[in-house]
């Protein structure tokens, strides 16, 4: 005859294996959606770093320092601008 107390710390150890696997994935998801997004931005600040550089070169031809110093602020600009509208849209876990 097996004794309830053997089967009891088994099950009790299974549940905690799963239960952290389940967190592990949940973790993985999260993380891997945070690279993801993080690649795609990274692709899209290349693509508009080279339109504003090209712009701004347009505009400012006679001072090459200081068409470098507006597309540098300009991207700048457009980044913080981004990134306030992403810290407001997408909720932090931590705080809910």
């Amino acid at each position: 005859m097996i004794r309830q107390s053997k089967i009891k710390p088994k099950k009790k150890k299974m549940e905690l294996v799963l239960g952290s696997a389940k967190k592990f994935k949940r973790q993985f998801k999260k993380e891997l959606n945070t690279a993801v997004i993080a690649a795609f931005g990274l692709l899209t600040a290349l693509i508009w770093r080279d339109v504003i550089t090209e712009f701004v070169e347009k505009i400012s031809s006679t001072a090459q320092v200081k068409g470098k110093l507006i597309s540098a602020l300009i991207t700048t600009l457009i980044c913080v601008i981004g990134i306030l509208i992403t810290t407001k849209f997408i909720p932090n876990e931590e705080s809910k």
